[in-house]
């Protein structure tokens, strides 16, 4: 009989020990999860508050591209991508700082010198230039439409096709074949900037 006793008392520790690293275990896979979770959550916080930002950006800009549009024809979807991808959704420094959306140059004291990227014999480069200041973003709005009407100093046509565009397509084309941007795939990260974001729609 005492033989048995101190067999079910081994049991009874081993039982334990048993339920003691189930629990360690479980108090473990627990963390872990939780971890992962909460890491899942915080991304998924970051990217609405990204995309909550975009469609703020579209908003606010929206409504002077849709006025151009009507006036001077240049379509605003095409005002709008173009300031999505030189501006970088209005938080570049130019943009927020100097409300110049379109990386339009400039000169004279009111300009700044700023650092900018440049695709030149197939690399992109970093170079210095001065750029244009504006008091707000429908200023640079309204210049950029400007710049389309009257084109560059050495050709006032320089982007007739971009106003004469039927598509927004054809108007993207037409901004890279005018030489608008060094990047040699400007037309279709407009178009897709476009498309994506459905902008299309504010040019009806």
């Amino acid at each position: 009989m005492a033989k048995r006793r101190r067999r079910t008392k081994k049991g009874a520790k081993k039982s334990l020990w048993l339920v003691a690293v189930l629990i360690i275990l479980i108090g473990l896979m627990g963390s872990y999860v939780g971890y992962h979770l909460y890491q899942r959550h915080v991304q998924e916080q970051i990217i609405e508050k990204q995309q909550n930002a975009k469609k703020l950006f579209i908003k606010e800009i929206a409504p002077e591209a849709q006025a151009m549009q009507k006036q001077y024809h240049v379509m605003a979807s095409i005002t709008m991508a173009q300031a999505i991808l030189e501006s970088d959704w209005g938080t570049s420094e130019l943009s927020a700082k100097y409300h110049n959306l379109f990386g339009i140059k400039g000169t004279g004291a009111n300009s700044k010198l700023l650092s900018t990227k440049e695709y030149v014999n197939g690399q992109w480069v970093v170079i210095k230039g001065r750029f244009k200041v504006y008091s707000s973003w429908n200023d640079s709005i309204a210049d950029h439409t400007k710049l389309m009407l009257n084109g560059t100093d050495t050709n006032q046509q320089n982007y007739q096709n971009v106003i004469n565009a039927t598509t927004y397509q054809q108007a993207a084309v037409a901004l890279q074949d005018a030489g608008y941007a060094t990047d040699p795939d400007y037309a279709s990260k407009l178009i897709n900037v476009i498309k994506s974001y459905n902008l299309h729609k504010y040019d009806e």
